[in-house]
């Protein structure tokens, strides 16, 4: 066998798949993991001073205490727990490996891809017998469908941190959980901050510690809001809106953060050989085993949710992958079993 062959091929060094990979260890199974970006990609991403909206004991994989004496950790404490654990484990990680296509063979997978490291790029391939998706969402925002402008450099669909705003006028699209702790930030750091939003009240579904303090700034004036806006144009200088009172609004803003939400990007789970359901882009999967229609094909966490991201988190999905890996190893131990009978 070469050594580029492998029991399973990990896409994705989030939690989930880092926790895919201790549990293919655990299995005696070899796992490769390879990732576009750096280890943990997604959250290394995330706005710099973000605090988690859960626990550190739910977000522990593979066995591994994560010490931290907040009671929702921030996105730095939590690289530093993940990165400890994938050296511990002694994962074998590639970084900056970026998986264009994944064929399948008569028995096994091809995962071929390119490479970048300082500015230069060379192509790479791998076998597997299982491939196993675990990608996320975070690098496929909704947008605004086309709305003129949004190329606009003005325009950023992440936001890092606030220091860079202060006095400065910035819109924010959409009043989410993104929109009103980004909001909250940057107000806080003196920056003039303007919410977009298309309905009439705040998302419900907005975390009640962030939703009252963020409802409250609205309501005194301290960000302004600008409520069941239809979002017309972005301009060099700010952003054009229709609303009941107004048509073609112009809100200054020498920055707007588009935070409407991220979703998986579904084209590519389908070049990837996954069936998805029309009704809500979810990839058509076995419950229990998360083996896609493309046998020997695996997708775990929230790229396989579709348009339910709510419903899949860290917490579930590093289960869903022990138990992707558990299916995997069983196969592998029937297979055995009966050749053994034959024997």
């Amino acid at each position: 066998m070469s050594s580029n062959f492998y029991d399973i091929v990990i896409v994705g060094s989030g939690p989930v798949g880092l926790n895919a990979a201790i549990e293919a260890k655990r299995q005696g199974l070899s796992a490769l993991v390879l990732d576009k970006g750096v280890l943990c990609d997604a959250i290394y991403n995330w706005p710099t001073h973000i605090r988690f909206f859960t626990t550190a004991k739910l977000l522990e994989i593979g066995g591994h205490p994560f010490p931290s004496t907040d009671v929702k950790p921030t996105r730095q404490r939590a690289l530093d727990y993940y990165r400890g654990v994938a050296e511990n484990e002694q994962l074998n990680v590639l970084q900056h490996h970026r998986v264009v296509d994944i064929t399948r063979n008569d028995h096994d997978f091809t995962i071929s891809g390119e490479k970048t490291l300082k500015g230069k790029s060379e192509a790479f391939e791998f076998h597997a017998s299982n491939v196993i998706v675990a990608i996320g969402y975070f690098d496929n925002p909704n947008g605004l469908g086309g709305v003129p402008g949004e190329d606009k450099p003005l325009v950023s669909y992440y936001f890092d941190e606030p220091h860079p705003y202060y006095d400065h006028d910035v819109v924010i699209i959409g009043a989410g959980n993104s929109g009103a702790e980004t909001a909250l930030a940057l107000w806080r750091h003196g920056a003039h901050v303007t919410v977009v939003h298309k309905y009439a009240e705040p998302k419900e579904s907005i975390k009640y510690w962030l939703r009252t303090d963020f409802v409250n700034r609205l309501k005194e004036g301290s960000i302004t809001p600008v409520m069941s806006a239809d979002t017309k144009k972005i301009v060099d200088d700010g952003v054009i809106v229709d609303t009941p009172d107004e048509k073609d609004k112009f809100i200054p803003a020498d920055q707007v953060f588009i935070l409407t939400g991220y979703e998986p990007d579904v084209s590519l789970l389908q070049h990837w050989g996954m069936e998805i359901n029309p009704e809500d882009k979810s990839v058509k999967k076995d419950d229990n085993t998360h083996e896609t229609t493309n046998p020997g094909m695996y997708v775990v966490g929230s790229c396989g949710a579709g348009q339910n991201t709510s419903t899949i988190f860290i917490e579930n999905g590093r289960i869903e992958a022990v138990e992707a890996v558990q299916a995997i190893a069983n196969h592998r131990n029937s297979i055995n079993q009966r050749k053994e009978l034959l024997n």
